[in-house]
């Protein structure tokens, strides 16, 4: 999904008329960018570099990636994902889960068991995201984050997310931690745009 700097526009001003507090977090931080960066990269690309970032600081996350697409002779697609060996992909840095994870979502490809590369055409996000976690080692943050990022979903509520849920407590000013169930009750005001007050929460914690 694509979407345009003035459709954005007319979003976040939509979010901030609900809620005037979410409102100078707007304000203060650049437009939101969801939805509205070029596709740079397939679908499986986007999943295996997710999957490596995975509890990684991003510098760590972004030299294994290289090693990875050098594995894959600078293309990251099924078949040569597939046909590298656990003991490359281990000296490369990564772990032995996330090797097993890659090699199911190779898998998944090839066998054509999940389109990945056609996923953007599933309108219903519940599908997608009972096709991605159907699969070994690949949790909602990940297709959170896939969906968010990749897909350009705009009602995407990662309450899962810690920057999330500290973002939200900075611009409300929570005295106390917030927890996903509480949170999830607090987004249902900002449907269908609930992917964009999530990129705000980020932008709150600097």
């Amino acid at each position: 999904m694509t979407i345009t700097a003035s459709q954005m526009k007319k979003i976040v001003a939509d979010l901030a008329r609900r809620d005037a507090r979410f409102a100078k977090v707007i304000d203060a931080h650049p437009l939101c960018t969801i939805g509205r960066n070029p596709e740079p990269v397939s679908h499986f690309e986007a999943l295996v570099e997710s999957v490596i970032s995975q509890q990684l600081a991003v510098k760590a996350a972004d030299t294994i990636y290289g090693r990875v697409t050098a594995l894959a002779q600078g293309r990251v697609v099924p078949a040569r994902i597939a046909a590298i060996s656990e003991k490359d992909m281990r000296a490369a840095g990564v772990s032995g889960a996330k090797f097993k994870t890659i090699q199911g979502l190779a898998d998944a490809a090839l066998t054509k068991k999940i389109k990945i590369n056609q996923l953007h055409k599933v309108d219903n996000d519940e599908e997608i995201f009972q096709q991605l976690t159907g699969l070994w080692g690949i949790g909602p943050w990940t297709v959170d984050m896939f969906m968010m990022f990749q897909l350009g979903r705009l009602d995407i509520w990662p309450t899962g997310d810690l920057g999330v849920r500290r973002g939200y407590e900075k611009i409300y000013r929570l005295s106390e931690e917030i927890t996903p169930a509480a949170l999830e009750k607090k987004g249902e005001k900002f449907r269908p745009y609930r992917s964009v007050v999530a990129w705000y929460c980020w932008r709150a914690l600097g």
